[in-house]
């Protein structure tokens, strides 16, 4: 008898990435890089990793593409219908809640993904980091996620002080996703950068 053939596994759509987001004054920055993996294989050079939820809350993925997508889509929705029924704009630490709680009531098949939430408020500006459970940390001066976190924090620990401006902020959060890139085999492509303020969200790309 002849055995069946191997049946090889479907290969998951990864953002091995490195994200990085930093408080300025008046101001956040979120900046990821553009990679997704599959495998060895080199997906896509121009995977979205920076996701707006309200005109100036942005959210940083990284992880499994599919998981980070689906709860981005539910974590807008519901921020939208909470929105619509207030008529009160969400603050960070609302969408951060709301994402967390999503998280963990998931914890038995989580969603693999590590997520920065940032933007400003009538409090000013804020920023935190979730891990796939929900654990929420809030972060006064910087964070990074995914494969190129460690080398993204040596960059942010010697260049970051209190007070920066948004044009330092910018340049710090690019040369630390520079630095991921060069040592970091699963991050590459563009640097995505936004900067939000209380003027809403300005979305920029750098391809060096």
């Amino acid at each position: 008898m002849f055995s069946e053939p191997l049946r090889r596994q479907p290969q998951v759509l990864e953002s091995g990435t490195t994200t990085v987001g930093l408080i300025c004054n008046g101001g956040v920055i979120l900046a990821t890089e553009s990679r997704a993996t599959m495998g060895y294989l080199i997906a896509s050079e121009r995977a979205a990793k920076i996701h707006k939820i309200t005109d100036r809350i942005a959210m940083t993925i990284a992880g499994t593409v599919a998981d980070a997508q689906q709860l981005v889509r539910l974590v807008r929705a519901n921020i939208n219908l909470k929105m619509l029924e207030t008529e009160h704009e969400a603050s960070v630490r609302s969408v951060t809640h709301l994402t967390a709680a999503l998280l963990f009531q998931n914890r038995l098949f989580p969603y693999i993904t590590q997520l920065i939430v940032g933007g400003i408020d009538s409090e000013g500006p804020h920023l935190f980091s979730l891990d796939p459970l929900g654990s929420v940390i809030e972060e006064d001066k910087f964070t990074a996620t995914g494969s190129g976190s460690v080398i993204a924090y040596g960059v942010l620990e010697d260049g970051y002080r209190d007070g920066m401006s948004i044009e330092e902020g910018v340049e710090l959060a690019k040369r630390a996703i520079k630095a991921a890139r060069k040592r970091d085999a699963a991050s590459g492509g563009k640097i995505q950068v936004a900067i939000i303020t209380k003027d809403g969200i300005k979305l920029e790309e750098y391809a060096d």
